[in-house]
């Protein structure tokens, strides 16, 4: 057992036995092709594990949101030669996911042969975590394994019934994740910085409510920043600024102050009067300075060099969303500058630092480090969720 969850370490012997593993490869195409192998190639591990220890194993996937009823377009078969030419094996598309087709395939399946179920959301069981749908599924195999941490949001029969079913294990995805969040902010070491970034305050006021009482610094960046400055009196101009979460803003630095958490926020900023990549009107200046036609598109060196100092200090990172609009140059400066910091003290030793989220991911590749980092998670909503402090179902299934 890793903590709480049983992990395939715990499995036994699986040596014909049927595993059903419920991966993510809800992965984007273009053309009739998969453009990007990543969650492919984060479920390889526990499916080659299993198939290698002569385990029949059977995929359990989604793929868009077909709204409980089939749809071509929207079938696994069209992502079967993409996963089999990430595993480096050959996959069978079977056409359902329970019932005398699927008894039929393992029928004739050797030990360690590997299926690839349809999509999972063409039976409207599924998204309602319908136990008659989980009971059917769970007929025709002899474990679970839950490799899915970016679908454990979701109580969905395939993600969350099916645990109650069967001997359930987390793949070596899910353990990697659960070990590296644990790491993070269940029993993380200390002092603990949190970067939250993005554009809104309304979309993350749960995961900045939650965090000021787990870590000791909190730096805001990003459009978020502009409402919290707005909320110090600050006039930030034409910035995006949700003017009307000043008082929830207010409440958190309040929050904040009774915990111990230190907020911080720019003091000198990059703005500019239009956003494009390198508009002529762009400047530096104190977060004070801002002219009522300019807005504010990054955070400023002195800030950065400030905010690297802060993580020279700290012992864990926990990283979402970018400091500013990294996309368009020059506003990636201390998004960049503030990864590549946190990269060099984790590549040393000094910092645990796990970021999460598609905007995030997007912003290490771009700086070039997000391998340097010490975990960087790839699900975007189970990733905020967690961020939140919630419980998430698929996980919680999977608790021993």
């Amino acid at each position: 057992m890793t903590g709480q969850f049983a992990t395939l370490d715990d499995a036994g012997d699986v040596h014909g036995k049927v595993a059903l593993v419920r991966v993510d490869l809800n992965m984007p195409m273009h053309d009739g092709q998969v453009t990007d192998l990543t969650r492919a190639r984060a479920v390889a591990p526990t499916i080659l594990e299993l198939a290698d220890a002569g385990a029949k194993v059977l995929l359990l996937a989604h793929f868009g949101r077909p709204k409980g009823e089939r749809n071509s377009t929207m079938s696994t078969s069209l992502i079967q030669g993409a996963v089999a030419d990430v595993l480096g094996r050959e996959v069978m598309f079977v056409p359902e996911v329970a019932g005398p087709v699927v008894a039929q395939t393992i029928g004739i399946f050797r030990p360690g042969d590997i299926g690839l179920l349809e999509n999972t959301r063409f039976w409207q069981g599924e998204e309602a975590n319908d136990p008659e749908f989980a009971r059917a599924i769970a007929a025709n195999g002899d474990l679970y394994v839950n490799d899915a941490f970016s679908a454990a949001h979701r109580a969905h029969a395939s993600t969350e019934a099916l645990a109650h079913l069967l001997p359930a294990y987390a793949g070596r995805s899910m353990q990697a994740e659960l070990e590296a969040l644990n790491k993070a902010l269940g029993q993380p070491e200390t002092p603990v910085a949190a970067v939250v970034g993005g554009a809104k305050v309304s979309t993350k006021l749960a995961v900045l409510e939650h965090l000021v009482g787990r870590v000791q610094h909190l730096i805001i960046g990003g459009g978020m920043a502009n409402t919290f400055l707005a909320a110090r009196g600050v006039n930030v101009g034409k910035s995006l600024c949700e003017h009307d979460l000043t008082g929830q803003a207010d409440a958190i630095m309040a929050a904040a102050d009774r915990a111990g958490c230190t907020v911080h926020l720019p003091y000198d900023v990059v703005v500019a009067t239009e956003f494009a990549a390198d508009p002529p009107s762009l400047r530096t200046c104190n977060v004070h300075e801002v002219a009522s036609d300019e807005m504010i598109l990054d955070v400023g060196p002195r800030a950065v060099e400030a905010l690297a100092d802060v993580l020279k200090t700290c012992r864990t990172l926990v990283w979402n969303g970018p400091m500013g609009a990294f996309e368009t140059p020059p506003f990636d400066v201390a998004t960049v500058a503030l990864a590549r910091t946190a990269a060099a003290l984790s590549a040393e030793g000094s910092l645990v630092s796990v970021a999460g989220g598609g905007d995030t991911v997007a912003a290490l590749n771009h700086a070039g480090v997000a391998g340097d980092f010490t975990y960087v998670s790839t699900a975007g909503g189970a990733f905020l969720e967690w961020m939140e402090g919630r419980e998430l179902p698929g996980v919680a299934a999977l608790a021993r």
